[in-house]
């Protein structure tokens, strides 16, 4: 029997695609561009596993174009592009990436809070426009960051790491979560809970770290923007549709917020013609983006991969019946 034929829908880096060429058959998708949903269809044919990218949609379209697929091993964190309970019928194991990204992308949600506090992106552009005529008192004058309040909705691993970076900055962190958080990590974060509300009319600073969920979908809209200070500014660095887009612009063009800073968005890669403004900093989904942080998330999928083909357990699996139904299957 040969080797497990393996699509990776990315060229990855070196060391992880060096392991996945060592173990598997291997096709590549080298070009610098996702593939096309026609070309992921046809290679993912005769293919028992797959690494994929959030961009790759695993339904059930898929499934039924992959007959042999047994592995579908995503590279992130979420897994909203995964039709889990699809692929669980069909005894297809799913894994993901969480752990390894937190601190990169808590240092990215500050990264894009500072840039839009301080008006970093116009900054840049004037000096680099030649039109800069030095220094002048009320030039570019953004907002304080020290002992504001910073407002966390969704406090995991991500939302945790934001806020103990917060302590640096004498900030009130008030935070919500789905369920509270216990009392040591409360008192390590330096954190208080509180209703969801209240945080969106207390916060300066409001950054979203939420997972995308039925309930999470759509979660800041009109009514949550409303209630946002004048002065406020929102940060996402979770995923897109959980902001809708059409309200946060409504919300700038009326001076309901201050600004936002997002590297996600509702329809990405679509950025919505009223983000364009000197008061949004737009990123095109960096969080993760260092070459550290990115190699050990392609490391993972890959470990994910060689441990279940090996007949070990994935040590990331999303499903883990489906491995009960791999060994039943082996023993009848």
């Amino acid at each position: 029997m040969g080797r497990p034929k393996i699509l990776a829908t990315h060229r990855l880096f070196e060391e992880p695609r060096a392991k996945l060429a060592d173990r598997f058959e291997v096709e590549f998708w080298n070009d610098s561009d996702r593939p096309p949903r026609g070309e992921v269809l046809r290679r993912v044919a005769d293919k028992d596993g797959l690494i994929c990218l959030l961009t790759e949609k695993i339904d059930a379209e898929l499934i039924a174009a992959a007959p042999s697929l047994r592995m579908v091993a995503n590279i992130a964190v979420g897994y909203d592009n995964i039709d889990l309970d699809a692929c669980t019928r069909r005894n297809v194991a799913v894994s993901n990436t969480p752990g390894v990204l937190d601190e990169t992308t808590a240092d990215f949600a500050w990264t894009l809070l500072m840039a839009i506090a301080r008006r970093l992106i116009e900054g840049d552009a004037l000096a680099r426009s030649g039109e800069w005529k030095g220094w002048n008192l009320d030039q570019l004058c953004g907002a304080d960051i020290w002992g504001k309040t910073l407002g966390i909705l969704g406090f995991g691993r991500i939302g945790r790491a934001v806020a103990r970076r917060a302590a640096g900055f004498a900030m009130r962190v008030i935070y919500n979560d789905a369920a509270r958080a216990p009392r040591e990590v409360e008192d390590e974060s330096r954190a208080e809970y509180m209703e969801r509300d209240a945080i969106l009319a207390q916060a300066d600073f409001l950054s979203l770290h939420v997972p995308l969920l039925a309930t999470t979908r759509g979660l800041i809209g009109p009514r949550e923007l409303a209630l946002m200070k004048p002065g406020a500014f929102l940060i996402n660095t979770s995923r897109g549709p959980v902001v809708q887009e059409a309200a946060l612009i409504a919300a700038l063009e009326q001076h309901q917020i201050a600004g936002a800073a997002l590297d996600v968005y509702e329809r990405e890669p679509q950025i919505g013609h009223g983000l364009l403004r000197p008061n949004v900093v737009l990123a095109p989904h960096l969080a993760s983006a260092s070459t550290e942080t990115r190699t050990k998330m392609a490391a993972m999928a890959v470990e994910n991969t060689v441990a279940f083909f090996e007949g070990r357990r994935p040590p990331n699996i999303l499903n883990p019946d489906v491995l009960n139904k791999e060994v039943s299957n082996k023993t009848t």
